[in-house]
């Protein structure tokens, strides 16, 4: 028996063969970032691989019974998959992460011009350094529903051949007054508008907006008006790469916490026959509270699982939910900040997770004094380190920097508040809500088998 907790590299104790796993899943994966820039997109994809893997639609169901696979979505913004066991009331096993990520959302009436050109007026989405957006290629991605109720879905910017945009920024040379300014005041939130066109009509007034209006009624039938009826984001145009000599590690936009939904995503996929109930539970608008009717705080997740057991069960009532809820267990799975040796001060040395260290258990997360955290029991870490250990799943402990210094949330509390034992595990990455995340591959895929062997246990 090893006395002493000695966190280990995971590529100095990876099994034979098992890098070649490794850098397979990894491409699949990067694969995924690049079609679910958008928590709409990546819904879309999830629903596309669960199809192609035997799940139905929930409505198409008359009865549920062992092994069915089944799927629902919510808004187009979210999902939940399941495959049902021999009893949902005694307990399922749920992997719950989020599919939305910081970004640039347009405002509701967003085009003017200014100085011969024109541009999109925006409101960013979730923490953000704003400096961080400015000078970078942003593509578009969103829909657009006219007045008449015909939806118009809307991606530029991710082909070679797509034009791009970008939010301007001053050249060093006249920027002395805005280099004195803090970095987080030298860009501002109403500074973070997005140039869209330069070439005008013959209109009298706004002939470079007027322009611009006619090309969009052109490509998509749309009028200035429609704006307020759309939901456009703007994010970077890159494409996930391997990042290093080695290619061990990915940088990507959207990781938080992409990253997390596709190894769980991909994990139930994988789960065949379980004898308890395994659930996938991928969500939207964490980074902003996880409110509203597709975030975590919504029905929508009781609402699936009281469809689940109404299926299941002839004689449903809303004591079985709380039944279901009481026997069950979660892993919510999102990212957490690895050390970054450029920035060691802002961490913990002795609890922070690293890079390439394994899949990231973290007990409580919240600011300062665990507030807004759910803080899992001991028995129940005790539990997940259990089954971790005795099926070879290379992890590690982590919080979310040190006490004083900011901390965050993810969606443990709202699963919690249901009576569910819940505690977070996921992917540490570098660089977290930038434009660029980083993550290392070996973590990607311990996370994949981790969340697969939890949904698969039975105790």
């Amino acid at each position: 028996m090893q006395i002493k907790y000695q966190p280990k590299n995971g590529w100095e104790v990876i099994k034979k063969g098992e890098k070649d796993e490794v850098f397979a899943f990894c491409e699949h994966y990067m694969a995924f970032l690049d079609e679910g820039k958008t928590e709409r997109k990546a819904a879309a994809e999830a629903v596309r691989l669960a199809k192609l893997n035997g799940f139905s639609p929930i409505e198409n169901m008359k009865s549920l019974k062992k092994g069915d696979k089944i799927y629902a979505e919510n808004k187009e913004k979210g999902v939940l998959l399941a495959i049902i066991g021999s009893d949902t009331t005694k307990g399922a096993n749920i992997v719950a992460a989020h599919i939305d990520s910081p970004r640039i959302d347009f405002k509701q009436n967003p085009l003017y011009e200014d100085l011969d050109m024109t541009f999109f007026k925006t409101h960013y989405y979730g923490g953000i350094k704003k400096y961080q957006w400015t000078t970078i290629p942003l593509a578009i991605h969103g829909v657009i529903v006219k007045a008449d109720g015909t939806k118009i879905e809307v991606t530029i910017g991710e082909h070679d051949s797509d034009p791009i945009f970008c939010i301007t920024d001053l050249l060093p040379h006249l920027a002395e007054e805005q280099m004195k300014k803090t970095m987080k005041d030298a860009i501002t939130g109403e500074g973070l508008n997005i140039l869209a066109s330069s070439i005008p009509n013959d209109d009298e007034k706004e002939k470079f907006k007027g322009a611009l209006l006619e090309l969009l009624n052109k490509k998509y039938g749309i009028t200035e008006e429609d704006f307020i009826s759309a939901e456009l984001e703007a994010v970077p145009a890159h494409k996930a790469r391997d990042l290093g000599f080695d290619s061990s590690m990915i940088a990507a936009y959207g990781q938080d916490d992409r990253v997390c939904a596709y190894t769980a995503l991909k994990a139930i996929l994988d789960v065949n026959n379980p004898k308890k109930t395994a659930v996938c539970m991928l969500a939207d608008k964490e980074e902003v509270g996880s409110m509203g009717n597709t975030g975590m705080q919504s029905r929508f997740f009781e609402d699936t699982i009281a469809h689940i057991l109404s299926l299941e069960n002839k004689n449903y009532n809303d004591l079985l939910i709380r039944k279901t809820f009481k026997n069950s267990a979660c892993l919510s799975a999102d990212v957490g900040a690895a050390m970054d040796p450029n920035f060691k001060d802002v961490s913990e040395t002795q609890n922070a997770p690293k890079i390439n260290y394994g899949v990231m258990l973290t007990k409580y997360t919240g600011s300062r004094g665990k507030s807004g955290s759910n803080d899992a029991s001991a028995e129940f870490v005790g539990k997940i380190r259990k089954v971790f250990n005795d099926e070879g799943i290379v992890w590690q402990i982590g919080e979310l920097g040190k006490v004083d210094l900011g901390g965050g949330g993810t969606v443990a509390q709202f699963i919690a508040n249901l009576n569910i034992e819940t505690v977070d595990c996921g992917v540490p990455l570098l660089s977290m809500h930038s434009p660029l995340e980083i993550s290392g591959k070996f973590d990607v895929y311990m996370a994949y088998k981790a969340y697969k062997v939890f949904l698969e246990n039975n105790k």
